[in-house]
């Protein structure tokens, strides 16, 4: 009914003169499952300011009890249904407070993770002999694990070598890293001890220390996005449909009630895009707004921090002595902190031996125009002072991108790397600018330039070209350029070739310090579920070099080894590697792969043979122990595990047939699946007249605390809890029997029994 027009008149004075209403309100077309008072007065139908007030209508100057005429607020059209007790109230937008109706992703709860006591050594294997040496390498890590106490581990290299003519091997061995870390996956710190890294930013550079370090780790809730997330705004005057396309990519489909609303997406991009909101509404019109956006991973959320303290002393000879560290104390800190979803504040301080250096930094989003960062540091290192500028600009989107930055030192600007080892560059800029086109291929050009203290500048420009033909070829090509010597240039021409079945032939032209080379190589790539892999290459180059080199590998369940030859004329060698893990957990020893992340092992109880799937991929079946070790899992993230029980006999009985594992990282944890084989039979039973029992009958193992069951057709009866003697018990309408019998010796899963008579119990 229009606003201003009068409700038709009821015939009763009272109806006419003002009648008390209670009615279900439906406003926009949306129910609100409100029951509020109404008064028709003379025909016009009023509302309490409070029922206005309650369906968010604004109303200015208006007194809460006072009753004010629907047909007299503008743009207001309603219908009054006397016969079911309901009003339906259209409504501008501009005459209604409604709330914002954000649609933003849930922030997903932290998985509980768990692990179980155990023992890690990867190991990777490698040595090789010619004419004139013999060496082997061999590279071992090992982890210890378990509970609360975290993750130790330790890494070393050990050496051995031979050259023609010597008496005996000599080598040594040396040790790398060793670390004790704990993580809290709620407030996403990671505690270390021992040989670790102090943070970095794209302004800073890290050194390794020996000593603590505490902070932020983003790896720890891998379900939380900790990046600006972009915001799209609308408003619908009634309930619609609602649908957002990312670069023509859907993302979203969901409805969204009356109002205005904020639909916050991940757009699943970085860099420059396009959005559109479809919003169709309940009578089917449709319309489409567009946003154009920009996201960036290098900012934080707004609110969101990330940080590190680092202590201890400096680790030197990385890689040629064990323990070698510097004897002065050192400390670095960072901080990164979300002020708002386009502007993120960096600050770094470090110090120690004699050394104080501090800086500042920013990184924004500049709108659709991309992302500028800026940073300034200044240190004093025993009177010497120096300060360092650093400005990047980058800007990218599905076709194109364009990167540009520059970092200068100024006077004797030092940090903690380098009273240990290298020099700040003195200048640092770089260009890269690229283009990408469906018809034509991949463009891209760039420039550097670098300049170390006491050293001259040296400036390389380069460029490429690629292009892919379908899926059976693609065609590279580079060319890079010193500029400061026009003849050391190189060029390198490529084309590869796919052959199917994981083949691939590659070959090239290269020309490099004036000198011209080609390759051929063919090679089968191994399968992730294992497999073999081979190699094999032929080159030549000016002068009438020629080598090559023919090599082949097996990845299987339990490690990957790999061998060949390759040389020149005169100076072939052969050689050969391995590399795996060996995992001590759940009382076993389990052979595998390396194992680089978080694991678990599998139990099915005392039952060997049983398949294991890996959200939904067969991984494995257990061992005749009923173990299997799973690898790679996904730390901190719930990995489904499952086993069918259609794949196991009949004779078994299954808990649960799905479980998550959540381990944490670079430990292992243990999942253990409810198998139990079953002594299971169908007992046939007849009455005395040998007539099978009418089915419906209860029968219970006497002695046993199994449940009752039922009687079927026929007189059968299964039962999965027998025992090598058994007496059966069965109820039905005429009475009460019994019947003995022992399980028989059978190989089959299921024996059938009988048919037994059932003998009548006498009644007491």
């Amino acid at each position: 009914m229009a606003a201003g027009a009068a409700v038709p008149p009821l015939e009763t004075p009272v109806a006419q003169a003002e009648l008390p209403l209670y009615l279900e309100v439906e406003l926009n077309h949306q129910s609100t499952g409100l029951l509020l008072p109404f008064v028709l007065r003379d025909g016009r139908l009023y509302a309490p300011a409070d029922t206005l007030t309650r369906l968010d209508f604004t109303l200015p100057d208006t007194a809460p009890g006072q009753l004010v005429a629907l047909d007299d607020i503008p743009g207001v059209r309603f219908d009054y249904d006397a016969g079911l007790q309901r009003v339906a109230i259209n409504a501008p937008l501009s005459q209604l407070a409604l709330a914002t109706t954000v649609i933003a992703p849930e922030h997903a709860a932290v998985p509980a993770a768990s692990n179980a006591p155990g023992l890690l050594l990867n190991y990777d294997l490698y040595a090789n002999h010619s004419g004139r040496s013999s060496n082997a390498t061999a590279y071992a890590e090992l982890r210890a694990f378990g509970g609360n106490a975290g993750v130790f581990s330790t890494t070393a290299v050990t050496r051995a070598f031979r050259s023609h003519g010597d008496a005996g091997w000599r080598g040594d061995s040396v040790r790398l890293d060793s670390s004790w870390e704990w993580s809290f996956p709620d407030t996403m710190t990671r505690l270390a001890l021992g040989d670790t890294t102090t943070g970095s930013m794209g302004w800073t550079r890290a050194v390794r220390v020996g000593g603590i370090h505490l902070g932020r780790n983003f790896g720890l809730q891998p379900y939380r996005v900790t990046t600006p997330l972009p915001a799209f705004l609308g408003e619908v005057a009634v309930p619609s449909e609602l649908e957002l396309y990312v670069n023509g990519v859907r993302q979203y489909s969901g409805e969204v009630p009356v109002g205005p609303f904020q639909l916050v997406s991940q757009p699943g991009i970085n860099g420059a895009g396009d959005a559109q909101l479809v919003i169709t509404d309940a009578f089917g019109a449709v319309r489409t707004l567009s946003f154009p956006f920009y996201a960036s991973q290098n900012l934080l959320a707004e609110g969101l921090s990330d940080w590190s303290v680092t202590a201890g002393v400096i680790r030197e000879d990385y890689g040629l002595r064990s323990y070698s560290y510097g004897s002065q104390p050192v400390a670095s800190g960072n901080l990164r902190y979300g002020a708002s979803d386009a502007l993120t504040i960096e600050l770094h301080g470090e110090g120690g031996d004699g050394l104080g250096n501090g800086g500042i930094g920013a990184i924004w989003a500049a709108g659709r125009a991309g992302i500028v960062s800026a940073s300034w540091s200044a240190s004093d290192w025993h009177e010497r002072t120096g300060t360092q500028t650093a400005f990047a600009y980058s800007w990218n989107n599905a076709r194109f991108n364009l990167s540009l930055s520059t970092q200068r030192t100024q006077d004797d600007y030092s940090d903690l790397a380098s009273g240990y080892g290298q020099a700040p560059a003195r200048a640092s800029d770089r260009a890269l600018v690229g283009w990408n086109s469906a018809l034509l291929g991949s463009f891209g050009a760039s420039y550097l330039r670098l300049q170390y203290p006491e050293s001259d500048a040296s400036r390389y420009a380069s460029a490429y070209w690629n292009r892919s033909f379908g899926r059976d070829w693609a065609l590279n090509f580079s060319v890079n350029q010193n500029l400061d010597a026009s003849a050391d240039r190189s060029f390198y021409l490529g084309i590869s070739v796919n052959l199917g079945e994981r083949r691939a032939l590659n070959t090239s032209l290269q020309r490099n310090a004036g000198r011209d080379s080609a390759n051929v190589d063919m090679a089968q790539s191994v399968p992730t579920a294992g497999g073999l892999s081979w190699r094999v290459r032929a080159s030549h180059a000016d002068g009438g070099d020629a080598s090559a080199l023919a090599e082949a590998g097996w990845l299987g369940d339990h490690g990957r080894v790999n061998g060949g030859v390759a040389g020149s004329a005169g100076n072939w060698y052969g050689y050969a590697g391995a590399n795996g893990g060996l995992v001590l957990m759940s009382g076993d020893v389990f052979a595998s792969r390396s194992v680089n992340d978080a694991f678990a092992v599998v139990s099915t109880g005392d039952v060997g043979g049983v398949p294991v799937k890996l959200e939904n991929r067969l991984i494995g079946t257990t061992g005749d122990n009923g173990l299997l070790l799973v690898t790679p899992l996904n730390a901190w993230q719930r990995n489904r595990l499952a086993i069918d029980p259609m794949d196991l006999p009949a004779d078994m009985r299954l808990g649960q047939v799905e479980m998550f594992a959540v381990p944490s990282d670079r430990a292992g944890t243990e999942v253990r699946f409810d198998v139990q084989p079953v002594r299971a039979a169908v007992v046939v039973l007849h009455d005395a007249d040998g007539t099978p029992l009418d089915a419906g009958g209860s029968a219970v193992l006497v002695g046993n605390a199994s449940p009752a069951t039922f009687v079927g057709y026929d007189g059968e009866i299964y039962l999965d809890t027998l025992d090598d003697h058994n007496t059966l018990q069965v109820t039905t309408a005429t009475g009460t029997c019994r019947v003995a019998f022992d399980y028989p010796e059978t190989s089959a899963p299921i024996p059938r029994i009988g048919p037994l008579t059932c003998i009548p119990e006498e009644a007491p």
